[in-house]
C-alpha cells in the first residue's frame, strides 16, 4: 500500500521542479513510510510512497518500463489480489519480469492490454501511468472504490494524489472552498467525484481518466447492473461460501504481518474463521484486534442501534479459532485529546464529523500496526447484504430519501450547530433530493421485477455507490495515516456482483438480516455470534468524553479569532458547552464534535470559504 502523486504541464519543462514534486511526495509518508522515490520527465513528474507489502526489495517505485518509442512510467497504490494469475498470462505472452511484485504485473499488464488494463485486475488499487510513447497520463481506480485518488485541473495539465494534501502541496492548486464542497461535507450522501476543495475532484469507482494535450476525458470500466439469478438458496450459500473462502485466502497473502480486525459482529468474525485455519496451515497463529472503552461493557447502556456489547461475543469468536487476541481499550481522555483529533483531521485532510468513532478507529490502528502491517476487515459486508437495520425498517426504506438519512436523521444533527445565513445558503435538503433522484436514475431494473425487489434493489444500489464510499475512504485514511494496509473482502467485485443480483427474499431467506452471509459462514461460527443482532461500529458511553468536548468548546469560545466561526453559530456553541453535562444529548455531543473537528480543520489547512 502506496501513496502515489504527479504534475502534468504541456506548456513547461518540469525537470527541473523537483522542489515541487518532492513536497508533494513528501506529504503522504505515513503512507509510505518504507521507500520513496520521484520520476521527471520533461512534461510529467511522478512520485511515490512505499509500504512494501510484496516482495519487499523488488517493488520499488516509480517503475519504468523502457520501449523503442519511449519509457512507460507507473506509480501504483494498492493490491492486486490474481497477480499471479496475470503474471502466468503475461509471460504466455512474452513479457519478462524481474522481480516477483504485483507492481510489476501492473505494468506489464498496461503495455499489454492499455486503458483496458482495470478489467483484468482482481483487487483494491488506484494507480497513474505516464507513457512517454503517446504523451499521455493514465488514472485507474478500483471498482469499489477502495482506494482514493484525486485529480486537480490546471491550465495545461492536471495534479493529481492518493490524497487531497499530495495536490494541495502545490503552488498551482487553490485552498479554496465553496458551498458545493460543504453541501457535500454536510449532507451524508457521498457525491460521485466530490471533493471538500473547489475544482479537485475524485476518480470515480470503477472509472479511468486520461489526460493529454487535447484536455481531460473519463471512462467507467465497470458499474453495477441487473442481471436474472437463477442458483437455488442452496446453491446461492455454496457459491458465497465458495467466494468467501477464496477471497479471504487472496487477501492473506503479503510477505509482512497480518491480523483480522475482530469486533465480534458476523461480518468480522466470519472473515476471522475463515483466516484462521489459512494461518494455521502456514504455521502461524492468527492475530485478531479489537476496540473497546474503560468500562463498557460493566456499564453499557442499550439504544436503539447497539443492543449488547461486543466484547463477550469477541471472546467467544477468539476462543473459538484460537486466535492471538488484543483488546486496544481506550479512555475518555485518550478520545478527546486535541492531538489525536489533529492527526485524524490530517489524514482525512477534512473534518469527518463521526467525532470518537472516527479517532477510536485511528488509535485502533495506531496499536495495530506496532505489530502487524497488513489487516483484514469486515467492513462492506452490511451494503452487500443488507445488514443495515434500515434496511429493514419499512419506514425508513419507504422514504423518498436516502435511507440511512431516514432513519438516522443524521443531516439534522451535523447541522444544527451552523449558522443560520450558512444553513440558509447550503440549502441541503434542496442538494439531498436533486442527489436522491440522480442516484435513483442510475439503478438498472430487470423487467418483470415485484415493487418489493425493486425497492430493495434500489437501496442496495445507493449503499454500495453511495453509502459505502464515506466508510471505505475513512478507514483507508485512518489506516494509511500510521502505515497500516486494511483488506475489504466484502469488496471484491465478484462477491458484490453476484449478492447484489440475488433477490432480496434469499438475502433474508431465514427471516433475518444477512441470511446468505450467516449460512454460508456458519460453519466457522460460535453459536453467539451466528445468532446476534446487527451491532454497529462501537462509540464510547462515558459521560466524561462530553465533559472533555464541553471544557474545550468553552474555550474556543473564548477565541475571538477562531476560523470556525465563520461557519459555526457562537451562540449554539456556547449553550452547548455550558449546559448540565448530565443533559448533553447524542445530537448535541455530535455537533460539539463537529465543531472542534472544523476548527482544528481551520487551523491546519488555512480554507479560503467562498460562500457567496
Amino acid at each position: 500500500m502506496c501513496g502515489i502523486t504527479g504534475w502534468i504541464s504541456y506548456e513547461s519543462d518540469l525537470r527541473t521542479r523537483n522542489d515541487v514534486v518532492d513536497a508533494m511526495t513528501a506529504t503522504m509518508s505515513c503512507r509510505g513510510p518504507d521507500d520513496s522515490g520521484t520520476w521527471l520527465g520533461e512534461h510529467a513528474a511522478l512520485g511515490h510512497r512505499r509500504l512494501a507489502i510484496i516482495d519487499l526489495p523488488g517493488g520499488r517505485q516509480p517503475m519504468t518500463e523502457r520501449t523503442p518509442s519511449g519509457e512507460v512510467v507507473l506509480v501504483y497504490s494498492g493490491e492486486a489480489y490474481n497477480f499471479a494469475e496475470l503474471r502466468e498470462e503475461l509471460a504466455a505472452k512474452g513479457h519478462r519480469f524481474t522481480t516477483s511484485s504485483d507492481t510489476e504485473v501492473v505494468l506489464h499488464a498496461y503495455l499489454e492490454w492499455g486503458e483496458g488494463v482495470p478489467e483484468h485486475l482482481n483487487g483494491m488499487y488506484a494507480f497513474a501511468v505516464w507513457d512517454e510513447r503517446t504523451r499521455k497520463l493514465l488514472l485507474v481506480r478500483d471498482r469499489m472504490g477502495i482506494k482514493p485518488l484525486y485529480y486537480y485541473p490546471t491550465r495545461d495539465g492536471v495534479l493529481f494524489g492518493s490524497e487531497p494534501k499530495a495536490i494541495l502541496a502545490n503552488p498551482l492548486a487553490k485552498r479554496e472552498v465553496d458551498l458545493d464542497g460543504l453541501r457535500g461535507l454536510m449532507a451524508f450522501t457521498k457525491t460521485p467525484g466530490w471533493s471538500l476543495w473547489k475544482d479537485m475532484h475524485e476518480v470515480e469507482p470503477g472509472s479511468t481518466v486520461t489526460v493529454d494535450d487535447r484536455g481531460i476525458r473519463g471512462r467507467t470500466y465497470w458499474k453495477l447492473n441487473a442481471t436474472e439469478h437463477t442458483d437455488s438458496r442452496e446453491e446461492t450459500v455454496a457459491k458465497v461460501r465458495e467466494l468467501m473462502t477464496d477471497i479471504v485466502h487472496r487477501q492473506l497473502v503479503a510477505d509482512v504481518p497480518r491480523c483480522v480486525l475482530l469486533s465480534g459482529g458476523l461480518d468480522s468474525s466470519a472473515v476471522t474463521g475463515l483466516a484462521a485455519p489459512y494461518v494455521r496451515n502456514e504455521g502461524e497463529q492468527l492475530r485478531t484486534f479489537s476496540v473497546d472503552f474503560t468500562g463498557q461493557e460493566e456499564n453499557f447502556q442499550p439504544d436503539r442501534i447497539r443492543t449488547t456489547p461486543d466484547s463477550p461475543y469477541i471472546r467467544d469468536v477468539a476462543d473459538l479459532v484460537g486466535s492471538a487476541h488484543q483488546n486496544v481499550v481506550l479512555d475518555s481522555s485518550t478520545l478527546s485529546d486535541p492531538e489525536v483529533r489533529r492527526a485524524v483531521v490530517r489524514a482525512r485532510d477534512m473534518p469527518g464529523g463521526m467525532g470518537d468513532m472516527d479517532t477510536s478507529l485511528y488509535l485502533l490502528f495506531k496499536a495495530i500496526r506496532e505489530q502487524s502491517t497488513v489487516a483484514l476487515s469486515g467492513e462492506s459486508a452490511d451494503e452487500v447484504f443488507g445488514g443495515y437495520l434500515w434496511f429493514h425498517d419499512p419506514a425508513a426504506r419507504d422514504a423518498d430519501t436516502f435511507p440511512w438519512l431516514a432513519y438516522s436523521e443524521l443531516t439534522g444533527s451535523r447541522t444544527a450547530m451552523l449558522r443560520q445565513e450558512v444553513t440558509d445558503g447550503l440549502q441541503l435538503e434542496n442538494y439531498i433530493d436533486d442527489q436522491y433522484r440522480t442516484a435513483l436514475a442510475q439503478v438498472d431494473h430487470l423487467d418483470g421485477e415485484s415493487e418489493l425487489e425493486r425497492k430493495m434493489r434500489t437501496i442496495c444500489h445507493l449503499h454500495l455507490t453511495r453509502f459505502v464510499r464515506s466508510l471505505l475512504d475513512r478507514k483507508d485514511r485512518a489506516s494509511m495515516a500510521v502505515g497500516l494496509e486494511v483488506r475489504v473482502p466484502f469488496c471484491d467485485h465478484r462477491l458484490v456482483e453476484y449478492v447484489y443480483n440475488t433477490p432480496w427474499s434469499l438475502k433474508t431467506f431465514d427471516g433475518r438480516e444477512k441470511s446468505l452471509l450467516r449460512h454460508a459462514t456458519k460453519h466457522v461460527l460460535p453459536e453467539s455470534v451466528a445468532s446476534r443482532v446487527k451491532s454497529p461500529y462501537p462509540s464510547t458511553q462515558d459521560p466524561h468524553y462530553a465533559e472533555a468536548l464541553q471544557k474545550q468548546a468553552r474555550e474556543l469560545v473564548a477565541d475571538r479569532d477562531a476560523g470556525v466561526f465563520q461557519l459555526a453559530d457562537r451562540e449554539w456553541v456556547t449553550k452547548a458547552a455550558e449546559s448540565d453535562s448530565a443533559a448533553v444529548t447524542p445530537e448535541v455531543r455530535h455537533g460539539l464534535d463537529r465543531v472542534l473537528e472544523l476548527q482544528t480543520w481551520f487551523e491546519e489547512y488555512r480554507p479560503t470559504l467562498t460562500l457567496g
